[in-house]
């Protein structure tokens, strides 16, 4: 499965979550937020497609995946991103800055 097909398909599932995708430039990583009540997703679109994908599976991991279906492809996709972020979690990441 190619970058683009699998962001694409992350995509759909995010929105079908309730989520609205903005795609900016900037110099930020891009998440997931509520504004006025409404589940936002923004994602940097100078970032890689591999980036980018990163983030919309950072937040199908939040949203429960078991309860939604994903297509076998997507889900093997999923499981790969989700694993490398377990290996490199934001605290890991802050306390290795402020070690050195």
């Amino acid at each position: 499965m190619t970058t683009e097909t699998l962001l694409m398909e992350l995509e759909t599932l995010c929105e079908k979550g309730g989520y609205t995708i903005r795609k900016e430039r900037g110099s930020f990583r891009g998440d997931q937020c509520i504004i006025e009540g409404d589940k936002l997703i923004v994602i940097n679109k100078n970032k890689p497609p591999e980036s980018q994908a990163a983030i919309l599976a950072k937040v199908l991991k939040s949203m429960s995946p078991d309860d939604t279906y994903i297509k076998p492809a997507v889900r093997k996709e999923l499981e790969k991103i989700w694993a490398r972020l377990d290996r490199f979690n934001d605290d890991d990441i802050t306390e290795e800055i402020q070690k050195s």
